[in-house]
């Protein structure tokens, strides 16, 4: 079993490698891409800066690396949907919630962090919800298309033409915090009894964007939370629930049923959608080969994040986070920065790195991870990321 394991490992890296490879020759003039647009919806893995856009607050060192300063991304520098944005030729997706110099000519991201797929039973002030859940995100995504269609496009205008919508990726990357939010309270058992409720809600978003136009949806599945350093510190586990790499194997595996279960709902979305491209896409699969063999993949640090307090195994601090300064034991510290975030999987101990993320993206780029398989090559010349 080892042995298959390793070989299925060395398959991934060849192919993640290969593919990196190809877009490094590949010409950079603009070719064309039949996505005209991408309409992101999910939480604060792929937000672009919609929750800052609502709550202003974001700090250094958040954006060091690519953007050199804060952008409204948790992580130092771009997220999954940037890095398909620029495969696809297109801008960045400027946030839904961002009232100053956002333009919508080729898609929006409703994404905020902190954004569950169930509307949200508390405060944001209470427990650090966001209020704008997957049913929000939607309503937005109707309101939007509903101005599209309704106002005038006389001159010079931010917004794009009414048969976008038809034309574009539909992109999901959410559920994460209806996973974690009450973890540490309700155990395993008690979360999975709403887990039903997740993928139906999930499910029944993409029908109505289906209503309004759109035929190919990607839906990411969930994270391999427990190798992430935050969880690792702050979810209760023995010893013995610790895997060869690090990483926790029960919230793994409660994480692997999920996924199952996103998969299966999937499937029979897909069936009532016979016209449209409903794909389940494992980035679970690359986060946990990244995790499991940074070093494989030019990183050196799994579950141990770049930035925080504490140093240690996992350099994670719940009571300050990244960039915060709070008092810890009497005196005041601030959770910084590594120097070289370049080097690690996990940039905060629950958001992904850059380099974490750009190798997730050339994954999905390169197709091995859709289920079912989707030519992508068909659709679109990709374009080199950098």
């Amino acid at each position: 079993m080892s042995s298959l394991r390793s070989y299925n490992s060395m398959v991934n890296i060849w192919v993640i490698l290969g593919t990196m490879l190809l877009f490094m020759v590949a010409k950079t003039e603009c070719k064309k891409c039949a996505f005209k647009a991408i309409f992101n919806f999910g939480d604060s893995n792929t937000d672009t800066g919609g929750f800052w856009a609502a709550f202003p607050a974001q700090a250094p060192p958040h954006g060091m690396t690519y953007f050199k300063k804060p952008v409204g991304r948790a992580t130092d520098g771009r997220v999954v949907v940037d890095f398909l944005a620029q495969a696809f030729n297109l801008p960045f997706l400027s946030p839904y919630l961002k009232s100053i110099g956002s333009d919508y000519k080729y898609g929006v991201n409703f994404a905020t962090l902190a954004s569950t797929v169930r509307l949200p039973q508390t405060s944001l002030f209470v427990t650090g919800v966001s209020p704008f859940s997957l049913e929000i995100q939607l309503r937005q995504m109707q309101e939007f298309k509903a101005k599209v269609d309704e106002l005038p496009r006389k001159g010079k205008t931010n917004l794009p033409s009414p048969n976008i919508f038809g034309k574009s990726l539909y992109t999901f990357y959410i559920g994460q915090n209806d996973f974690t939010g009450n973890l540490a309270r309700l155990g395993i058992s008690g979360v999975k009894e709403f887990l039903p409720q997740v993928v139906s809600l999930i499910s029944s978003t993409i029908k109505e964007i289906y209503a309004l136009g759109g035929r190919t949806f990607w839906v990411l599945n969930l994270a391999p939370i427990g190798c992430y350093p935050a969880f690792l510190v702050e979810l209760p586990h023995n010893t013995s629930d610790i895997d060869q790499f690090g990483c926790m194997i029960s919230y793994n595996n409660a994480v692997v049923d999920y996924n199952n279960m996103l998969k299966a709902a999937l499937a029979q979305t897909r069936k009532k959608l016979a016209d449209a491209n409903v794909v389940y896409v494992d980035t679970h699969a690359v986060l946990l080969e990244l995790f499991q063999h940074p070093t494989s993949h030019g990183l050196k640090y799994g579950t141990k994040s770049c930035c925080g307090y504490g140093d240690g195994a996992y350099n994670f601090n719940q009571q300050v986070f990244c960039g915060n300064t709070k008092q810890v034991n009497g005196k005041n510290v601030t959770a910084k920065a590594c120097e070289d975030p370049q080097n690690y999987v996990s940039w905060d101990g629950i958001h992904a790195t850059d380099a974490a993320n750009k190798v997730t993206a050339y994954a999905i780029l390169n197709g091995s991870y859709f289920d079912p398989p989707f030519p992508l090559h068909k659709y679109c010349d990709i374009q080199p990321i950098g």
